[in-house]
């Protein structure tokens, strides 16, 4: 049976005919799983004791909504209940569908319902209707005219009724794993009969570019496929090259205006003031813009001092703040002060060093969640899946301090702001050793 409330097209004819050939097909679509012991990633719904594999054995699927990120199979996963439940699949986009193509699916579901087939609706983004569209979906699904599937991105409290919650049981599809999405590599070599190019580091590293996105790991793969074999096997750098823009270049044609702002930059570093201000001269002299270098100190206070001078970056702003108001030439002398604090002032790298440790741990675990316990639960359903639960408010702690953790769960934690003994992070390195102290103590 095939329906012109699809709202999918393709899709929808790919469901119900499964064998139509797949010549032009994405990777993506040839590899979409026929049977929901396929799907990858989702075992806590669909394996052995599932929310979904119970329903399906006791012949009783209810009305839900599929809550996750995009890429990990929340389309697949409606099309394949519906097979088997034994319902008709009608595919509806929220961004595409108004009030007349939902109340054509209702009437058609209706009449399949008086032949005896049940409908399984599914609604992509359904967090995009408003609330009186989500509203005529109460009636037909409190009588059985149709099982509904929405599917979203969005958090459910906020982005769904009320009414309509109640009336759905809310799953939580997961990011896929690094299992999952290494199953799919696999899958995709099976397809296309080659190995894809790539070392085992370049592999791995096409897995954390995905993201847990299982769509666009196999949009990637396909590209790979494709490749010559001169090109082969990609490294990390390589696959970065090759799948990633490169950031466009600077104009190369005052290499002078870039030589004098390294000198400038490193005389500072080398807490040498006399040499910095020599080279704040000669940009001054040379005709170069004040609030370029100003923009400069600001950075270098930032990423050469940090915390080790915290007064570093409110005394440059407060520079550059004085020559907006002062102008030329009275407002150098507030720059050439601002030189001067910056290169006698102690240094430290730390927090520059930290922010790019969290800045590559980020990219390798990408969309983790927080832990349960850390996250706000201002709503019944949040509440329900444990947000908030366990949380230790620190300031009724001892020392105001509980030294829960605040990783997410299964990621180890991890020191990336290494202070160094100098300036203030003296201090800091006390206050942090006391902590980690009190941290070990508790059993955190």
């Amino acid at each position: 049976m095939r329906s012109d409330l699809s709202g999918g097209g393709d899709l929808f004819a790919e469901a119900l005919e499964p064998d139509v050939p797949a010549v032009g097909k994405p990777l993506a679509d040839r590899l979409r799983p026929r049977d929901l012991s396929d799907v990858v990633g989702q075992d806590h719904l669909l394996g052995s004791g599932g929310t979904l594999a119970g329903m399906l054995a006791r012949h009783s699927l209810a009305s839900l909504i599929l809550w996750g990120p995009p890429g990990v199979g929340k389309t697949t996963i409606a099309r394949l209940l519906a097979k088997a439940a034994g319902l008709a699949f009608v595919q509806l986009s929220a961004v595409f569908s108004g009030v007349a193509d939902l109340k054509r699916a209702f009437e058609d579901a209706a009449k399949r319902r008086r032949m005896g087939q049940g409908t399984l609706l599914f609604v992509d983004e359904i967090h995009r209707f408003n609330r009186a569209q989500q509203d005529g979906f109460l009636p037909v699904v409190e009588d059985g005219t149709i099982v509904l599937v929405g599917a979203t991105t969005e958090n459910p409290s906020f982005a769904l009724n009320g009414a309509l919650l109640s009336r759905c049981q809310v799953l939580v599809l997961r990011r896929l794993d690094d299992a999952a999405l290494e199953t799919l590599l696999e899958r995709t070599e099976a397809q296309t009969g080659a190995p894809l190019p790539l070392t085992p580091e370049g592999r791995a590293a096409l897995r954390a570019m995905a993201d847990g996105d299982g769509r666009y790991l196999l949009n990637m793969a396909e590209q790979l496929a494709s490749l010559r074999s001169e090109t082969l096997p990609l490294d990390p750098a390589g696959l970065a090259e090759l799948l990633a823009r490169r950031a466009a270049l600077y104009d190369k044609d005052r290499e002078e205006h870039y030589n004098l702002i390294s000198a400038l930059h490193k005389s500072l570093r080398g807490s040498d003031p006399d040499a910095a201000l020599y080279w704040f001269a000669r940009m001054l002299t040379g005709g170069e813009d004040p609030r370029y270098i100003a923009r400069r100190l600001v950075r270098f206070a930032a990423e050469d001092i940090g915390m080790a001078d915290p007064q570093a970056l409110p005394q440059t702003l407060a520079a550059w703040d004085a020559y907006e108001r002062l102008g030329s030439p009275e407002g150098e002398l507030a720059l050439a002060q601002a030189v001067v604090y910056l290169g006698t002032a102690p240094k430290s790298n730390a927090v520059y060093a930290a922010f790019g440790a969290a800045q590559s741990a980020a990219k390798a675990t990408g969309s983790l969640m927080p832990p349960a316990h850390i996250l706000n639960a201002p709503t019944k359903l949040m509440k329900q899946l444990g947000y908030g639960a366990g949380y230790a408010y620190d300031h009724q702690q001892d020392e105001a301090f509980s030294g829960q953790n605040y990783f997410p769960d299964g990621m180890p934690r991890a020191a990336y702001y290494q202070p160094r003994d100098r300036g203030f992070e003296r201090e800091i390195a006390k206050r942090l050793a006391h902590w980690a102290a009190l941290r070990q103590e508790r059993g955190a």
